[in-house]
């Protein structure tokens, strides 16, 4: 529109159609180009700056190619096993799937009876299993161990058209992993590791992927410090059955940096509670998710804050459906007062550290920017380093 008028302007001046001074057109075209720059830098180029896949520092494709991601991290991980099998190694495979957008190849469409989710679910699988040939190949099978850990999944309140794509529930952001919690949500995990825990165990204890860190730390033979306050507690006595409990007495579930939750494993009675210090607002009501903001916030008028908190037994009741209170629970004091005093010990362990997503980091800054070929113009991919 802009360009559509300054070429108006240009025409009409120079067939005198109308008086119109030649400054009037220079400002009204610069403003417009400035107007342009503006606009691209903001969308033009956000899928080239911001889409990136990278080897170490190095940057082997900008935008990154969705349907290549699945080739690529799959050879790379292939690769970094065949290169370590002599010596200790830890590899963290982070996968795209199930997770929004579901971005499936060519070979898994239509292979499942649930659609696009299924046919993603699908490729996850073989992706697994692929790794799994290769460390029996290689013969580390019996010197690996391996943990996979599952995710939420992708956010109720995605939809692409009149299809949902998210199926579980993602607001809280708590812990996760083998029989872990995602907020009111169990997420379970599997561990592999042939001779020496026995296939087909199950473990039904809630644990945090912080348990990964003392757990390895224990099978390398080293030791969790001890100048510092560690969440994680060691997996090894529960996946040996020389325990039968999870040593997390309490489990905190943030939304944030905000405290939304308590989970107490009462040791003397076996009970489960939860406390529920905040909980989303619902729209509509009763959905379970926040559809007309896109997605549920973790503070502010989203949320809305109880006192006393919302107090589950999920000994009884593992679908938080039907709260406890001061009249139909003996016990409702009792159990608030030790889980707010838990809350007060937990948070005397707490540092505070600057905001990564403060409104200064959150800024652009061109200097930082990662680039493979000349500024503004980022793109290139690994096959001939230039697009």
């Amino acid at each position: 529109m802009i360009i559509f008028a300054v070429f108006t302007l240009v025409i009409g001046k120079l067939a005198n159609l109308f008086p119109v001074k030649w400054k009037i057109i220079i400002c009204l075209a610069i403003c417009g180009l400035l107007h342009f720059i503006s606009w691209f830098s903001s969308y033009g180029f956000t899928k080239y700056w911001n889409c990136i896949l990278m080897r170490n520092h190095d940057i082997t494709e900008q935008p990154m190619n969705l349907q290549k991601t699945t080739s690529n991290v799959l050879k790379e991980a292939i690769t970094f096993i065949e290169r370590n099998k002599h010596r200790p190694f830890l590899l963290f495979v982070s996968l795209l799937h199930v997770h929004t957008p579901l971005i499936t190849t060519e070979k898994f469409q239509g292979r499942s009876r649930h659609g696009l989710y299924g046919d993603n679910v699908e490729e996850m699988d073989w992706m697994v299993g692929r790794l799994l040939d290769v460390i029996d190949k290689e013969g580390l099978k019996n010197t690996t161990f391996i943990y996979f850990a599952s995710d939420h999944g992708g956010f109720l309140e995605a939809h692409r058209g009149n299809s949902q794509l998210g199926g579980w529930n993602g607001i809280y952001k708590g812990g996760k992993g083998m029989g872990g919690w995602e907020g009111g949500i169990r997420v379970p995990g599997i561990v592999r590791w042939p001779g020496v825990f026995p296939a087909g165990t199950v473990i039904d204890e809630p644990t945090s992927l912080m348990d990964l860190y003392p757990t390895v730390v224990q099978l390398a033979g080293g030791a969790v410090p001890q100048d510092r306050v560690v969440d994680g507690h060691t997996l090894l006595p529960l996946l040996q059955g020389t325990e039968q409990h999870s040593r997390h007495e309490f489990l905190f579930h943030y939304c944030g940096v905000f405290l939304h939750a308590v989970r107490w494993h009462q040791k003397d009675s076996g009970t489960v509670w939860k406390a529920h210090y905040a909980t989303p607002v619902f729209e509509p009501e009763a959905s379970g998710a926040c559809f007309r903001r896109g997605i549920c916030p973790c503070f502010g008028d989203g949320v809305t804050h109880h006192d006393p908190p919302l107090l589950f037994n999920l000994s009884q009741d593992p679908s938080e459906a039907n709260p406890v209170s001061a009249d139909t629970e003996p016990l409702f004091d009792t159990v608030v007062r030790r889980i707010r005093r838990a809350v007060e010990e937990h948070r005397k362990t707490l540092t505070p550290v600057p905001q990564q997503l403060s409104p200064y980091n959150n800024i652009w800054k061109p200097w930082l920017q990662p680039c493979c070929g000349t500024f503004p113009f980022c793109w290139c991919h690994e096959e001939n380093n230039i697009a």
